[in-house]
C-alpha cells in the first residue's frame, strides 16, 4: 500500500509558517518526489498555534530508505538552513507503513 513520511512543524510566529508553505509548494516538495515520493502533500491544522504537516508517500519503504541515505540530508540541511529552530519551529518526524487507503 505504500510508506509515508511526515514532518509537522509547529510555529510560533504564523509569518513564518507561511514562508514554510510557500517554501514547500515553490520547490521543496517536487525536490522529495524528485528524489522517489510519488506524492506530496502540504496540510495546514485549524486552531490557534499554526501548525503545518507535509506528508510524502513512497511506493515502499525501501524507496524511502534509498530517499534518506541520497537525497535527505541535504534537502534537510537547505531546511534548517533557512528555518533553523530557533525561528520559533518545533519539528517532528513520523513514518510508517500505509496499511489502508480509500478514494
Amino acid at each position: 500500500m505504500g510508506y509515508r513520511y511526515t514532518v509537522r512543524a509547529s510555529f510560533e510566529d504564523p509569518r513564518v509558517a507561511c514562508e514554510w508553505i510557500e517554501w514547500l509548494a515553490g520547490g521543496h516538495c517536487r525536490e522529495v518526489i524528485e528524489g522517489g515520493a510519488i506524492r506530496a502533500e502540504v496540510f495546514r491544522h485549524e486552531g490557534d498555534d499554526p501548525t503545518v504537516e507535509v506528508r510524502y508517500d513512497f511506493p515502499d519503504r525501501a524507496a524511502f530508505e534509498a530517499y534518506e541515505r541520497r537525497h535527505a540530508p541535504r534537502l534537510r540541511e537547505e531546511g534548517l538552513l533557512r528555518f533553523p529552530v530557533e525561528r520559533g519551529i518545533a519539528y517532528q518526524r513520523s513514518c510508517g507503513e500505509v496499511v489502508h487507503s480509500e478514494d
